[in-house]
């Protein structure tokens, strides 16, 4: 999603009631795959359920995949790599 702000600051998103991280990057916004699926399916364990649509929609049927891996800051203080 495109934001009309020349705003470079990382932010959160609330939707139903569920922070979705969000990091502004080539002049657009780049939402947290992990976090959106948390918020639309109140899975226990969003990253496996994530790890699990990748292995089945993306590497079996070799299909380009359409997101893109950014550095975030995690709980730990370390830099990860994480889908966006």
């Amino acid at each position: 999603m495109k934001n009309k702000e020349n705003n470079s600051s990382n932010k959160l998103v609330i939707f139903q009631s569920k922070e979705i991280r969000r990091i502004w990057h080539k002049n657009e916004w780049y939402y947290s795959i992990v976090d959106i699926i948390s918020a639309l399916t109140n899975s226990p364990k969003p990253r496996q359920y994530w790890g699990k649509v990748k292995a089945r929609e993306f590497i079996h049927l070799q299909l380009s995949p359409i997101w893109v891996q950014l550095k975030l800051q995690a709980q730990d203080g370390k830099m990860r790599q994480i889908d966006w």
